[in-house]
């Protein structure tokens, strides 16, 4: 340990050294007239490709030669041109100009955090800045507690969503809201949620599958958008905006893990409460680094930049490396597996321009994002699945995945001759899901069954055409915008078989039963019951599940900006689509900011929006093992176009459609900004997954689900940002955060027709999807810089959530009443306060240390009994259930 203390110590020592001897440095801050600081202001050693940007205080840091003369430029913003010489601290205030060249992705041009021009809600995000405040290691986590009305949950026993992260925005569906990259569309997973998820009968974009360390910033537009990026925009827009720095390389390494001290009463023998050992045999993967601490993660990148030419060109370069142990905590019995999974990932991100003339330039990015997930299912104690000579204290099932998501776009960019401006590109994006079982076994191979299956997966294509001109007129009324385009989008979805001992029952001599009526299946004795086959945990995907089905999309775009006057600003937009499966739609937005004063702006917007069902709601198919209570129940998950699925009254999926209003106002004083927006969303028709109908007609299944556009939606709700932040005489810093989110939404109908309301979607399918709302969320933030010391303390508050567990489906009979029993199987959760803390530490020039607790008071759910979703004794919720969480980061910039 000495050692290994002193070879640290020595790797600090002479990186310190070789930094100060190799480098001639010059900080500062830039900051506007009102002496805020300007966050992304460029920093050029004139005459050369030699750059920098400035930070989210304003900060920034470069090395040029003696003498050397630097350009500070800004949108927006006269460019200012000093000499260096003789100087190691040049601090600029960059005076307004006239906004020329702007580039807009989504979201706002100005430097505050939350736009305060826009006539929409805008959060712009300086990723560099939250990640080095906090230990979160996932874009979900950093997002959570970023971003007012953004929720993500972490899932057990789940399946697939053990290993990808449902989340929402406004408390709307995963897949209503569109993900860009670079202002390019993100594909989707092929994953959909089908059990006691957040989102359950949802796809959505995995933004894990982007590397933290590749991202700039983040815009995050929180108003209805589908009239401006197409389906999947009811919510808003998330767009992710890479790093384009060159001539710098940066990094970090971090190492934290979670205590395993899980507050709760816990009765004596409960599973995973002995230092979260968990002890199956020939299972293995027994998780827990020592009997105080699991879940440890260690997570490193790299990212670096080159300028290609002398005229802007560069090619940016991320790589990243994270492997997360499970979390294990306090479990049923049925559920010795209770716990987030195991990740082993690597991922590379691209982002690259060059330039082809003084007007154009060809730009084109993309990545791949390898993981190797591991996650418990649900525990198999005896009786029919049990096969004693292979596991005599029966097994917990593994459900492993390797998640495959490739990208790439490539397109070219040019101002015509008549100052318009072009953009065509192309945009490939694929991923793929593939799950292989382990620790497990198939029963009716009894003592000859493998333990460990292939059990296929699922994987989604997208490809996407995109062509856009754009003009801006500064001499037609205050200022004119005008855009307009087309977009063409082909999409593939694919389910591939498993092995087939994976998916097929063998009768007693070991062969496949393709005749139940001449074969026999193995029974166990004593009980005569008979032994399923496929995995335990996870059955294979069969050759009847296999699926190959495609569509296109055709879509045109038309929106502009009118500055009607210095003080009234007013967009309108427009959108046309035609999807080769369910038809045409048209839709449209209008929005408009009026500034009162020079200080107060009021906004407000009214659209309507659609979402396409995706293809895996139209034709993703299983047949499961789904654990009820700890008892397991045999069931089918039908597609939309079979047989089965018509003979219940179900209809044919078509496009959800939403109403979204919005009102709200910004106001600037000094360095207060603050940002206050109300909403109003209506969507008819929502796709969700219906509960268990009774399937006496269908051999050796006991129920049948159905994805159906079953409901209709009010959402009403608050986002609240305000801001606050002071340099003082001392160099010290020190700024305060409030963001918040009050949300109300409500079921206004079940579209159940004839069939059974109860049934079709009750009251425990609406508590799920209520509860992908939570009634509020504030966060407060402050954080205190001086010298080489900063600190920084964050408080969220996750409001109540009830959901109704298991008890449910028992029979009403067995109460006094329904609502008697609706009161027993009600699981309220009530609101808990988070505290995060952070201490940084700057050890010499370009290398920095932080080290902090997340849930410092180790806050837990509230606990609950057996009849909870997941087996253990709490939900999946917002804030998590894996308790204080310890790390240290360090992280180097040279």
């Amino acid at each position: 340990m000495i050692m290994r203390q002193t070879h640290v110590l020595t790797f600090i020592l002479f990186f310190c050294i070789s930094i100060g001897f190799s480098q001639n440095t010059i900080t500062g801050i830039v900051k506007d007239q009102s002496a805020q600081p300007l966050i992304g202001v460029n920093i050029v050693e004139k005459g050369t490709t030699n750059g920098t940007t400035t930070d989210f205080d304003g900060n920034y840091e470069i090395t040029v030669a003696d003498g050397a003369t630097l350009v500070f430029s800004y949108i927006g913003f006269n460019t200012t041109e000093v000499n260096s010489s003789g100087k190691t601290t040049i601090d600029i205030t960059l005076s307004a100009g006239v906004q020329l060249d702007e580039v807009m992705l989504v979201g706002s041009r100005s430097p505050k955090r939350t736009s305060t021009d826009t006539a929409v809600p805008v959060d712009v995000i300086d990723v560099a800045e939250v990640v080095t405040q906090s230990g979160k290691i996932e874009v979900n986590e950093l997002l959570q507690y970023a971003a007012p009305s953004f929720n993500a949950n972490k899932q057990s026993g789940s399946d697939g969503a053990d290993h990808i992260d449902p989340a929402t925005l406004r408390g709307l569906g995963p897949d209503q809201t569109l993900v860009l990259i670079n202002g390019k569309r993100r594909h989707q997973s092929s994953l959909i949620n089908v059990f006691g998820t957040r989102g359950r009968g949802n796809t959505g974009t995995d933004l894990n599958a982007i590397p933290a360390s590749s991202i700039k910033r983040i815009e995050i537009l929180r108003d209805g958008a589908a009239a401006q990026y197409g389906s999947d925009a009811i919510a808003g827009v998330i767009n992710i905006v890479l790093k384009d720095n060159v001539d710098k390389v940066s990094g970090f390494v971090s190492y934290g893990a979670y205590s395993t001290n899980a507050q709760g009463d816990f009765p004596a023998g409960t599973a995973n409460t002995d230092g979260n050992r968990l002890d199956t045999e020939k299972d293995g993967n027994a998780i827990g680094d020592d009997q105080s601490f699991d879940g440890g993660s260690i997570k490193a990148g790299v990212n670096f930049g080159t300028a290609i030419g002398k005229e802007g060109g560069f090619v940016n370069v991320t790589t990243e490396y994270v492997s997360k142990n499970k979390t294990l905590r306090p479990g049923f019995d049925f559920r010795r597996g209770f716990g987030e999974a195991a990740i082993d990932g690597f991922n590379v991100m691209v982002n690259a321009a060059i330039p082809l003339t003084e007007n154009s330039e060809f730009y084109a990015f993309g990545g791949r994002n390898y993981r190797d997930t591991d996650a418990y299912a649900f525990t198999r104690n005896g009786g029919n699945r049990v096969i004693p000579s292979i596991y005599p204290n029966g097994f917990t099932p593994r459900i492993t995945s390797n998640i495959i998501d490739n990208s790439v776009s490539a397109g070219f960019r040019t101002t015509l001759a008549n100052d318009w401006k072009l953009d065509v590109s192309n945009t490939y994006g694929r991923n793929n899901f593939h799950y292989y079982i382990k620790g497990t076994l198939n029963a009716s191979l009894e003592d000859a069954s493998p333990t460990d299956f292939d059990a296929g997966g699922h994987t989604l294509t997208q490809n996407t055409v995109n062509l856009d001109f754009s003009k801006y007129y500064d001499d037609v009324l205050e200022g004119m915008n005008l855009a307009f385009g087309a977009e063409y989008r082909t999409e593939n979805f694919v389910i591939f078989a498993g092995e087939e001992g994976s998916w097929g029952t063998y009768d007693v001599n070991g062969l496949l039963i393709t005749d139940p009526a001449n074969q026999t299946q193995p029974t166990e004795p004593g009980t005569g019951d008979a032994r399923p086959g496929g995995s335990q945990g996870f059955p294979g995907y069969s050759p009847s599940n296999v699926v190959d089905r495609s569509r296109s999309n055709f879509s045109l775009y038309a929106d502009g900006e009118f500055d009607l006057s210095e003080t009234f600003l007013l967009s309108t937009a427009a959108r046309f689509e035609n999807f080769s499966d369910f038809g045409s739609t048209l839709n449209g937005k209008l929005a408009a900011r009026f500034k009162a004063s020079e200080n107060i702006n009021i906004r407000g917007s009214v659209s309507t929006g659609f979402r396409a069902p995706s293809l895996a709601q139209k034709y993703y198919n299983l047949r499961f093992t789904n654990f009820v209570g700890g008892a397991a129940l045999e069931s089918l998950l039908s597609p939309n176009n079979s047989p089965v699925t018509a003979s219940f009254g179900i209809d044919q999926l078509k496009e959800e459609k939403a109403l979204n209003a919005g009102l709200g106002f910004t106001a600037t004083f000094g360095a207060f900004n603050a940002t206050i927006d109300g909403y109003y969303i209506h969507v008819q028709d929502r796709i969700v997954l219906t509960g268990n109908f009774d399937t006496p007609q269908i051999d050796g299944v006991e129920a049948a689900q159905f994805f159906v556009n079953g409901v209709d939606t009010e959402t009403t709700g608050l986002d609240i940002v305000l801001s606050w932040k002071k340099n003082f005489d001392d160099d010290s810093r020190l700024s305060a955060t409030i963001t918040g989110n009050l949300n109300h939404m409500e079921i206004t109908d079940v579209n159940n027709g004839s069939l059974d309301a109860e049934t079709f979607f009750g009251e425990r399918d609406k508590a799920f999807l209520l509860a992908s709302a939570p009634e509020s969320k504030l966060t407060f933030n402050v954080n205190y810089s001086k010298n080489k010391f900063d600190a920084g303390l964050g408080l969220t508050r996750f409001s109540s959530v009830d959901l109704l567990d298991y008890q449910m489906l028992e029979p009403t009979s067995d109460y006094a009443s329904f609502a008697d029993k609706i009161n027993q199987a009600t699981d309220h959760y009530s609101p808990k306060l988070i505290t995060d803390l952070v201490l940084g530490y700057q050890l010499c020039e370009g290398l920095k240390l932080n080290v902090g607790v997340n849930n410092l008071f180790n806050e837990y759910p509230s606990q609950q009994d057996d009849w909870v979703e997941g087996g253990g004794y709490w939900d999946s919720l917002q804030m998590g259930f894996g308790g204080a969480y310890y790390y240290a980061r360090i992280g180097f910039t040279f």
